[in-house]
């Protein structure tokens, strides 16, 4: 899907390199991960490198090694493309990849995991615990409002905010439609009133570097699957129109996380700040170690704000991964 001899654009100097872009898979996300996919093809196919697209399924194995790329794009989102199932299997086939290795995918998949990671370390995130499914018919686990999650999916899918005029019930209806129908377990945080804020961190030669901040603005609900993927219906305002104390505090805190939990390549955090509360409201709500990478996605958003094109980004991600894998072997990159 390439031609070595296409031009690089405004990215000069390039190598040509061969690169497997992991895409689809079976998770939630599949269709996201295809369109993330779509865009890093095209992307490496411009920049001059030779590029084979695969949708990823259980023979993933040895279609990588018939393959035999210089280095793997991993485009995959939620599981196992981001849980460190394949991150794993890149290690022990000795490959290349982009963004987080297996540790960090599996520590920052998991929200609570995320927690007892960062909170010691003074991150400031919301309070909860992980309940079983079953016991909300009972009855509450928290004073409402307050936000029940899957533990480990990415993008707000399953999310849902109990309030006391949501239509769940009180307690919770058993045929109520909701994540408690869909998993054995949820994490339970109190809701934070405010502003949707998301920031972008890019590994670079200094260590990891916060691109911007962006306030996501809906009409009504909050930021969920259906907001973060369908056009038109969530205005991103990059940079945000927040106290400048707010936003470094939140670029401060993103790259803390990215570095405390290891991240590699590029990683996204996810706040809501109560602006009534100053910065003790800002709160960091998870960390995507495998952001998307769609035309509607923020980390491309935010590296055009900083003057880096969606080209430059996915060069950079694959040069990282290199020199990752470089030093990994003991050798110069």
């Amino acid at each position: 899907m390439g031609d070595s001899a296409r031009g690089c654009g405004e990215v000069s100097g390039v190598k040509p390199l061969h690169v497997a872009v992991l895409m689809g898979g079976w998770s939630a996300e599949r269709e996201v991960s295809l369109s993330s996919g779509r865009g890093v093809a095209k992307a490496l196919d411009n920049l001059g490198h030779r590029v084979v697209a695969i949708d990823m399924e259980r023979d993933i194995a040895a279609k990588l090694t018939l393959a035999a790329p210089d280095v793997v794009f991993n485009a995959l989102h939620g599981t196992p493309g981001e849980d460190g199932a394949v991150q794993g299997m890149l290690d022990i086939m000795g490959v290349a990849y982009t963004h987080s290795g297996l540790t960090t995918s599996v520590i920052a998949i998991d929200k609570e995991l995320t927690k007892q990671a960062l909170v010691p370390h003074g991150i400031r995130m919301p309070a909860g615990k992980v309940v079983a499914s079953e016991s909300l018919y009972a009855g509450d686990p928290l004073p409402r409002p307050y936000v029940l999650k899957p533990v480990n999916e990415g993008s707000s899918v399953g999310v849902a905010i109990v309030t006391d005029a949501s239509n769940y019930g009180n307690p919770i209806a058993r045929d109520a439609e909701g994540p408690w129908r869909h998993f054995d377990h949820l994490l339970a945080e109190p809701f934070i009133a405010g502003k949707e804020l998301t920031v972008a961190v890019l590994d670079e030669k200094d260590g990891p570097r916060a691109l911007a901040v962006t306030e996501l603005k809906i009409d009504s609900g909050f930021y969920d699957y259906e907001h973060k993927y369908t056009d038109g219906i969530t205005t991103h305002v990059c940079p945000a129109e927040i106290p400048a104390d707010i936003a470094e505090a939140a670029k401060r805190m993103a790259a803390e996380a990215h570095r405390l939990l290891g991240c590699h390549g590029c990683s996204r955090s996810d706040f809501r700040w109560d602006d009534t509360q100053g910065e003790a409201g800002l709160y960091l709500l998870e960390v995507n170690t495998q952001p998307g990478m769609t035309p509607l996605s923020l980390v491309p958003e935010q590296a055009r704000h900083v003057g880096m094109s969606y080209e430059a980004l996915v060069q950079r991600l694959i040069e990282e991964a290199l020199e990752r894998k470089a030093l990994d072997r003991g050798t110069k990159a």
